[in-house]
């Protein structure tokens, strides 16, 4: 837990007694608690509030057909170098390795 071990976690328990006392730690996790449930409250209410933004926009359904069409962009010049450059390639790799066989036997 945020990388803080067992002896750690005892001894700031022990600081925190010692500074507060014990009848007020329940008041003060209880405020805490209070605290970050208000936190996720409005960290929830932006997220809400920019999706509704983006929705009425359109940007949602703008950026999913920009990615497709992209997308289908890179398969389109993936499929045209695989099938015109497959023999180069091929021939390229069989060089490359011709001239590193004995290196590699060498080792």
């Amino acid at each position: 837990m945020f990388g803080i071990g067992g002896g750690e976690l005892i001894f700031i328990i022990f600081i925190a007694l010692m500074l507060f006392g014990s009848d007020k730690i329940p008041d003060i996790a209880r405020t805490m608690g209070k605290a970050m449930a208000q936190l996720k409250n409005a960290t929830n209410e932006i997220k809400s509030e920019i999706q509704k933004g983006v929705e009425a926009n359109g940007i949602d359904t703008s950026m999913k057909e920009l990615t497709s069409s992209f997308t289908d962009e890179v398969e389109k010049v993936k499929s045209n170098l695989d099938s015109n450059m497959l023999p180069e390639v091929t021939k390229a790799k069989e060089d490359i390795e011709d001239l590193t066989g004995p290196i590699k036997r060498q080792l």
